[in-house]
C-alpha cells in the first residue's frame, strides 16, 4: 500500500510564492536560556527575498545584569562590550519594525521567538504573531540521520559548506542560517514545495488529521473578521482575527502550528463560525467582546480577563493611595498586573508628599506614634497630629492637579532630584528613579489620553483602506458604536450618516473612561493614532490639558535611550 503524500492544493491556497517571501533570520545572544529569568545581549537579523539581501540589522543590548562567566566564553560578549549599549527598551521597537510583515527564521527558533515575546510582554509592545519558520526542524524533515546526524547550526554549516561559520555571534550566525535556509528551500523546491503555505504544510507537525480537518474553513470568505472555534458541546475553543478568514482558517489544518494547545485545539474543534467585520479595527474590538464573553480555554488572554487595576485617592480627612478593581473619577491607570500598579504607587509617592501608611487618620487628635518615614523625612506624621488637614490638603490637590494633567510641577520635583543625586555620584540611584519616573509618565499620558478619548459623547474618524476607498468608526464614549466602509467610487457622506444613524448607544457609566472597557479604548486610540487617519466628526472638541503628560514624552525617549539621563529640558 503506497504511503499518501501531503494532499495537493488548491490554487487559491498557493499563496505567496517562496521567491516573492520576504523572511528575517535573526539570531539573539543571551545571558542564559531563560526567557523569564535573562536577558538579550545581542540581536542579529537579515532581511531577504528571492535569495538577495535586502537589509541587515545588529545590535549590542544593556542586558542591565551581569553576564556569567561562561557566557563570556562561549559568545565572547562581556560586560565591557555592553556596557553603554542601547537597553532592549530602545531595541525592541526598532526590531519589530524592521521584521514586520516578514516571515521570521531562527535556528531553534523556540528560543528565540521566546525571548523576543516575553520582551513584549515585559516592555507593553503588541506581539505581531508573525509566521514562524525554525530551521532546525525544516532540517529534520528535509535531511535523514545519517546525511546530518546533528542539526546544530556548525554542522548544518559544515554540511553545505557555506561561506559564513557560526561563532556565537548574532548577525554571524544570522548569516549563517540564511545560507543554511537557501540549500534547505532547494531540498524542498525538488519535491514540488513552491509557496509559503506549501513550505509551512510540508512540515511534520501538522497530522493527516489535522489537514482533513480543512473543510471546516470551506464556508468562510476571504474577509477580515473573528472566527471561533468550536466544540463538540457547541463551546467556544479558541477566537481569533483574520484580515483574511478562509486563509487564516486554513492555516490552522495546512500549516505548521508549533503551539501545543493550538494543535490540541484543533483536534477538538468540529466547527469554524466565522463573523465578517467591515476593517481591522471592527474585528478587533468583537474579538475583545467575545473573548470575555465566552472566555475561551485555549486564549490564553481569557486567563486575564480578571480587571484592571488603578490607584485612587481615599475618601478620609488625610487622603492616601489605594489600589483599587473599580476605579473612582480621577483614578490613576488603568494596569494590567498590580506589580506594575505598584511601581506607579511608589513612583507618585516620590513625585507629591502623601503618606504610604494604610491607617484611617481622624481629622482631630490622632494619637498615632511617628514611623520610620518620619525619621527620612519622607513623611510629616499626621498620625501623630504634627501635620493638620489643612497643611496635608496642597498633596492632594498637586496629586489630582498632575492626574488630571493641569501641572507637571511634581515630575519637575523629581526630576530636580534626579539632578542632585547625580551631582553627588548616586548613580544607582538616580537610574532606579529615572527609571520610575519615566514609567509614571508613561502610566499618565496613556490614563489623559484615553481619559480624552473617553470624554466625547460622538467621535467619527475615517481611515484610508489602500484602495481609493476609506473605512469608517463610529466612536461612543470609547467604545466602537459602528464600523462600515465605502469602497472606491462609492459616496462617503451617505455611509457616515448611515452609519451614525445605526450606531450603538451608549451611555456613560463612572470612572476615569466613563464606563469605557480600558483594553477596548486602548486599540480604538491606537487605530485613531495611525498615520492617515482622519477626523470626519466630533461632537465637542478633542483636546489635550495643556500640563498633560504627554510633554513629557521627549524626556522619557531620552532616558530610555540612556541619553541626558537626568536633565529636563524645557521643564
Amino acid at each position: 500500500m503506497t504511503t499518501p503524500t501531503t494532499a495537493q492544493l488548491t490554487f487559491d491556497e498557493l499563496g505567496t510564492p517562496l521567491r516573492d517571501t520576504t523572511f528575517v533570520v535573526f539570531d539573539l545572544e543571551t545571558t542564559g536560556g531563560s526567557a523569564a529569568a535573562d536577558a538579550i545581549t545581542e540581536i542579529g537579523a537579515v532581511k531577504v527575498r528571492g535569495g538577495r539581501v535586502l537589509g541587515t540589522f545588529s545590535t549590542l543590548v544593556d542586558p542591565e545584569r551581569g553576564i556569567p562567566p561562561q557566557v563570556v566564553a562561549l559568545t565572547g560578549i562581556t560586560q565591557y562590550m555592553v556596557t553603554g549599549a542601547p537597553r532592549l527598551a530602545t531595541v525592541l521597537p526598532a526590531f519589530l519594525e524592521f521584521a514586520a510583515g516578514s516571515v521570521l527564521v531562527a535556528h531553534n527558533s523556540g528560543f528565540d521567538v521566546g525571548f523576543v515575546k516575553a520582551a513584549c510582554e515585559r516592555h507593553g509592545y503588541h506581539w505581531p504573531r508573525p509566521t514562524v519558520l525554525c530551521t532546525v526542524k525544516l532540517a529534520r524533515r528535509v535531511l535523514s540521520r545519517d546525511e546530518a546526524p546533528s542539526c546544530r547550526l556548525s554542522a548544518l554549516a559544515q554540511l553545505f559548506r557555506v561561506g559564513t561559520v557560526p561563532n556565537h555571534r548574532a548577525l554571524t550566525d544570522a548569516r549563517a542560517t540564511v545560507e543554511v535556509l537557501h540549500h534547505l528551500l532547494e531540498r524542498v523546491g525538488s519535491v514540488g514545495v513552491h509557496s509559503l503555505e506549501e513550505l509551512l504544510a510540508y512540515l511534520p507537525e501538522v497530522t493527516p488529521a489535522q489537514r482533513r480537518k480543512r473543510e471546516l474553513a470551506a464556508h468562510l470568505p476571504s474577509s477580515p473578521g473573528v472566527y471561533l472555534f468550536r466544540g463538540p458541546n457547541e463551546e467556544v475553543l479558541y477566537v481569533g482575527t483574520a484580515s483574511d478568514l478562509r486563509r487564516r482558517v486554513r492555516q490552522y489544518f495546512t500549516a505548521s502550528e508549533g503551539r501545543r494547545r493550538l494543535r490540541e485545539m484543533v483536534a477538538l474543534a468540529v466547527r469554524v463560525d466565522g463573523v465578517v467585520c467591515a476593517h481591522s479595527l471592527e474585528a478587533e474590538v468583537r474579538e475583545l467582546r467575545l473573548l470575555t464573553a465566552h472566555k475561551p480555554a485555549y486564549n490564553r488572554r481569557s486567563k486575564n480577563q480578571g480587571g484592571w487595576w488603578w490607584l485612587t485617592l481615599t475618601e478620609e480627612p488625610f487622603p492616601r493611595l489605594s489600589l483599587v478593581r473599580t476605579p473612582r473619577p480621577g483614578a490613576v491607570g488603568p494596569f494590567r498586573s498590580r506589580r506594575v500598579a505598584e511601581e506607579a504607587q511608589e513612583a507618585l509617592l516620590e513625585a507629591v508628599p502623601l503618606r504610604a501608611c494604610s491607617q484611617r487618620i481622624p481629622a482631630r487628635n490622632p494619637s498615632g506614634t511617628p514611623c520610620a518615614l518620619y525619621e527620612l523625612g519622607r513623611c510629616k506624621a499626621p498620625c501623630a497630629g504634627r501635620q493638620s488637614v489643612d497643611e496635608y490638603a496642597p498633596a492632594v490637590v498637586a496629586l489630582r492637579a498632575l492626574v488630571a494633567g493641569e501641572d507637571t510641577a511634581p515630575l519637575r520635583g523629581v526630576a530636580a532630584h534626579l539632578e542632585e543625586l547625580s551631582g553627588v555620584h548616586r548613580f544607582e540611584d538616580a537610574a532606579a528613579r529615572r527609571d520610575r519616573l519615566a514609567g509614571l509618565v508613561r502610566v499618565l499620558d496613556r490614563g489623559q489620553r484615553l481619559a480624552g478619548l473617553a470624554v466625547l459623547p460622538e467621535l467619527v474618524a475615517a481611515r484610508p483602506d489602500g484602495a481609493g476607498g476609506w473605512e469608517f468608526a463610529v466612536v461612543r464614549h470609547g467604545r466602537l458604536a459602528s464600523a462600515g466602509v465605502a469602497r472606491r467610487g462609492v459616496a462617503p457622506m451617505p455611509v457616515v450618516d448611515a452609519l451614525v444613524a445605526s450606531a450603538e448607544t451608549v451611555l456613560p457609566g463612572d470612572g476615569p473612561l466613563f464606563g469605557a472597557p480600558p483594553e477596548e479604548a486602548s486599540v480604538v486610540l491606537r487605530w485613531l493614532d495611525r498615520p492617515g487617519t482622519r477626523l470626519v466628526y466630533c461632537d465637542r472638541p478633542w483636546t489635550s490639558p495643556a500640563g498633560a503628560a504627554g510633554a513629557w514624552r521627549e524626556w522619557v525617549e531620552r532616558a530610555e535611550a540612556g541619553r541626558d539621563q537626568y536633565r529636563v529640558a524645557g521643564h
